[in-house]
């Protein structure tokens, strides 16, 4: 590769690092207002690393290169390594006194939108810190829209042609302007986190848990402002109801939503990948609502309440949890480590392997089925009423041979850091699939990840960090013929 486009790709990353700098004024201006002496830190942590970050971008300012996909697989993982490294100074110099690998890992969990925490004792954490773990996870979720819809596709990468026949809506062009559909999805984003922090709040939230929890929903990251997450309110249904609807709708595309609600175009909510989604997302709800009401005799509705929430939890890679499922039985125990692997639609902030992937999957098995029967016949692999191109059949394909070979190669190394097998299985999975909370007593729905040795976490942030840039993305810098010139 070129050392222009390297320049390039470290101008942007530096840019983006000054932005993300001065973001942390905001709990600075927190802390100063609840009386917490952090404020200090980050006041200093926006000085410090906004100073190297302009430092850096004034260094490599000049002539921008040729937009190719090799420069943007650069600039996409020099991104979010960017976000992880700055969002991590707060946490290492802030009163929680967190090592450099748990400072990491929280950082990389909040701008991965993964949820997966080593911080214990948040109902006493100092306000900035919180507010900080909420906005990284903000800021991830609104970054991976934008890399779903307008990176991504564009690097044959999660969805590259798929957005291509997504529908016509987006073949023909409907935003003249890169700059309108921008503004819309930001303008929708944050409408969506005002509407569900108001929701919170007449549900019986304070306003700055309310805030927190609307910022980490909207992002289907699931950080919390308690130790038991959403299990602080599982007697409050309104609360549990409000974070289920909003979980789904983060979930759904927002290219989707931003036709739907700015120019009332119900039939974009036609799109396959929707149907798919909605359908396995009842169907996983109503069969754990049933196996608590009948295993465990609870009332009908609050095992419909619970099972809705953590399930589209789950299934939206959220990461909230309002029991400790994993106590429910065997049945429910596996329901939540199948959902694991699902995800959202493409285009949302989930993670997983996403409804869309499994529709064309579906559909190359059918095909591949009916040729064993008619060996001559030739079908058409169709998304909707539109033909899938080669191209993205091979990368929905290569993608779940790559997801496969990755998890077990991280289940592998989890395991060789001492681990036991349901802890190591399920860590890999969930970090993989940027679902938050895995399974079993240490990183389980009741438990957090800071009993994992440092090895175990800087592995899990490696997970973190694949899974967010759908695993092709990152495997593609490390080969040879990547960095020839």
């Amino acid at each position: 590769m070129h050392y222009l486009a390297i320049r390039a790709a470290l101008h942007i990353a530096s840019v983006f690092g000054v932005y993300l700098s001065a973001a942390m004024l905001i709990p600075a201006a927190v802390d100063l207002y609840f009386g917490n002496d952090d404020w200090r830190v980050f006041a200093f942590s926006a000085l410090f690393s906004g100073g190297l970050a302009i430092g850096l971008s004034l260094a490599t300012q000049g002539r921008a290169p040729a937009i190719t996909s090799r420069f943007g697989f650069l600039v996409v993982n020099l991104l979010w390594l960017t976000g992880c490294a700055v969002g991590s100074v707060p946490f290492l110099a802030a009163s929680v006194e967190l090592s450099l690998a748990d400072a990491f890992f929280e950082s990389v969990s909040g701008i991965t939108a993964t949820g997966a925490t080593v911080i214990i004792g948040l109902d006493n954490m100092p306000p900035g810190i919180l507010l900080w773990r909420s906005i990284l996870q903000w800021i991830g979720g609104l970054g991976v829209i934008a890399l779903g819809l307008f990176v991504l596709p564009f690097l044959n990468v999660g969805g590259v042609s798929y957005f291509r026949i997504e529908s016509s809506d987006i073949e023909d062009r409907p935003f003249d302007r890169f700059s309108t559909f921008a503004i819309s999805l930001v303008g929708i984003y944050a409408a969506l986190t005002l509407a569900c922090t108001v929701a919170y709040t007449f549900a019986g939230m304070r306003i700055f848990d309310a805030l927190n929890h609307a910022l980490t929903t909207i992002a289907t990251a699931g950080f919390s402002t308690h130790d038991s997450s959403m299990g602080y309110y599982r007697d409050n249904a309104a609360i549990l109801w409000i974070g289920t609807v909003f979980m789904f709708i983060s979930a759904l595309p927002f290219s989707i939503l931003i036709l739907f609600t700015l120019r009332g175009r119900l039939d974009a909510l036609r799109d396959p990948q929707i149907r798919v989604f909605a359908g396995y997302v009842v169907a996983f709800v109503l069969a754990v609502a049933i196996y608590l009401r009948i295993a465990h005799e609870r009332p009908f509705l609050d095992a419909l309440t619970h099972s809705a929430f953590n399930m589209v939890s789950i299934i939206s890679t959220a990461g909230y949890a309002s029991d400790d499922y994993a106590q429910w039985g065997p049945f429910a125990t596996a329901a939540a480590f199948v959902a694991m692997f699902l995800g959202g639609c493409s285009g949302s902030t989930t993670g997983g392997i996403k409804a869309y992937r499994f529709l064309i999957l579906f559909k190359l098995l059918s095909n591949g089925l009916r040729r064993f029967v008619y060996p001559n016949t030739v079908v058409t692999v169709r998304y909707g009423d539109r033909p899938v191109e080669d191209d993205m059949q091979r990368a929905v394909v290569l993608y779940m041979s790559a997801f496969l070979v990755i998890w077990a190669f991280l289940f592998l190394a989890l395991a060789a850091t001492g681990l036991d097998f349901v802890t190591a299985v399920s860590a890999a999975l969930t970090g993989l699939t940027n679902v938050g909370p895995g399974l079993g007593p240490i990183v389980g729905p009741a438990g957090t990840f800071a009993p994992l040795p440092d090895l175990a976490k800087w592995i899990m942030a490696l997970a973190m960090l694949m899974g967010r840039l759908e695993i092709l993305a990152v495997l593609v810098i490390f080969t040879p013929v990547f960095w020839e010139r």
